[in-house]
Order: C-alpha cells, then sequence, then structure tokens
C-alpha cells in the first residue's frame, strides 16, 4: 500500500462500478486489502454469496441494511461494524426503503478488484454467477423475498 491520502471524491485508478445496481468506488487496493465505498439504493440486494479466501467487513455510514446469514437476519444502522467471516454465506439487503451508504473492506484484496472491472454493469444474473466463480466469489439463489 502506497502511504497518502484518497479524497472523498477519489478513487483508485479514477474508478467508479455499478454492481447489482449499487455504486461502488474503490478507496485503497493492496496485496492484503481492499476496501471501498458503496452507494446502496432502497430495494437492492447483493445475494447470497460466499468469500472463500476473504474476510469481509462493511461499516454502515448512512441508512439501514439486513445481512443474512443462510436465514439469520441482522439489522445494521449507522456507525455498526459487519462481520462476514471467509467461507461463511451472507446476503446484503437493503430493505429500508431509503438509500445506505457504506464502507467495505476484504482482506486479502485476492481478486475481487479485477472481478468488479468484470461485473461493471452485468445485468444478467447467470452472468454475474459465472463471472463472480472465476474470481472466487460464489453465489447461492437468492432468497424468494428478496
Amino acid at each position: 500500500m502506497e502511504k497518502g491520502i484518497t479524497p472523498a471524491a477519489g478513487s483508485v485508478e479514477n474508478r467508479s462500478w455499478n454492481v447489482v445496481g449499487q455504486t461502488y468506488v474503490p478507496k485503497m487496493l493492496s496485496e492484503n486489502a481492499f476496501v471501498w465505498h458503496a452507494t446502496i439504493p432502497a430495494d437492492t440486494f447483493v445475494p447470497p454469496h460466499i468469500h472463500p479466501t476473504q474476510d469481509e467487513w462493511i461499516i454502515i455510514l448512512t441508512g439501514t441494511l439486513e445481512i443474512e446469514f443462510l436465514g439469520d437476519v441482522h439489522k445494521a444502522g449507522p456507525g455498526d461494524l459487519v462481520r462476514m467471516p471467509m467461507g461463511e454465506a451472507h446476503g446484503i439487503f437493503n430493505r429500508s426503503g431509503a438509500e445506505a451508504t457504506c464502507v467495505f473492506g476484504v482482506a486479502p484484496a485476492r481478486k475481487l478488484f479485477e472481478l468488479f472491472i468484470e461485473l461493471d454493469g452485468v445485468t444478467d444474473p447467470e452472468e454475474l454467477v459465472r463471472l463472480s466463480a472465476m474470481y472466487e466469489v460464489d453465489f447461492l439463489p437468492p432468497p424468494a423475498d428478496a
């Protein structure tokens, strides 16, 4: 990791992605970790998935998200830290009716930055699942009430 500051309006390589209807802005990338800011519109979600090679976390800045660990639902609001251990299936849902913002991170970085490059603008669920599997993220079928 290089020392310095990523400005609020800045990003790694001046990138921003639309992934499953959410805006992801990469803020820091090293071999050991990857951090991004996310804007999560109301009624959007990340289907249940597993990171077999990474721990993941979220710090909620605004709004409320629901995190599901195979049916075990937890609500998280501003200031809360969500921990999603490597190998643990989880889905991220905004059912609040309002936009949420948060900071995500994974460690180690592995292939997630490259996956987001590939997923930018992908809308076909089957293509999302196919590409994700190539980059060490395994999606499960979304719940019926997503």
